[in-house]
């Protein structure tokens, strides 16, 4: 049986936008959730789920086409939240970022070129760039009497430039994911 790879495409953000991030398991530090790693922080563009060696090839030459066809762009995260939003009880904290035409365009020519290269469906709900900063406990979660439930929603402001684009590889291991990236493609200057 041939050997598939978890894989994702993705922005990797900068190293202190991560840091700024992943202070906030530090504000909350006995809130019931898993705290995500300081190096997986990222923004999930598409995720394509198991794929062989061929698929994986498949898509590192359409992220690459769809690269090469968009110009770097600044993102703004704005706020700290409970995601996905309006849902209850919640499933992550998110730091939720600005939807621009620069991404939204990137995001629907990568699509595009997906369903063309590999068996991808494209999920059916609008995109909303994201950063998953802790998967709640739903079950401790609900032990807190509401009233003692910490409110979580922040206005913040991290902008940054958006200059590649990364296919990565997600594996499971014993403390959590481990992501790694396959390859990077820069966005045309």
């Amino acid at each position: 049986m041939e050997k598939r790879h978890r894989i994702f495409v993705a922005i990797n953000l900068p190293a202190d936008v991560k840091k700024e991030l992943f202070e906030y398991s530090e504000k909350w530090p006995d809130f019931p959730a898993k705290w995500t790693e300081k190096d997986n922080l990222h923004i999930t563009l598409e995720f394509l789920g198991n794929l062989t060696e061929e698929e994986m090839g498949e898509v590192c030459l359409a992220a690459k086409g769809v690269a090469e066809k968009h110009g770097s762009f600044s993102l703004n995260l704005n706020q700290i939240l409970y995601g996905p939003p309006k849902k209850m009880p919640p499933k992550f904290i998110w730091a939720l970022g600005d939807k621009s035409k620069e991404l939204s365009a990137l995001r629907q020519d990568l699509e595009n070129a997906l369903i063309e290269k590999v068996r991808f469906v494209p999920e059916n709900r609008v995109f909303a760039p994201h950063i998953t900063l802790a998967r709640v406990i739903a079950f401790a979660w609900k032990g807190i009497d509401p009233e003692e439930r910490p409110e979580i929603n922040e206005n913040i402001d991290l902008i940054f430039t958006v200059e590649s684009i990364e296919i990565m590889e997600s594996e499971m291991r014993k403390g959590g994911p481990v992501y790694t990236t396959i390859e990077s493609h820069q966005l045309k200057n």
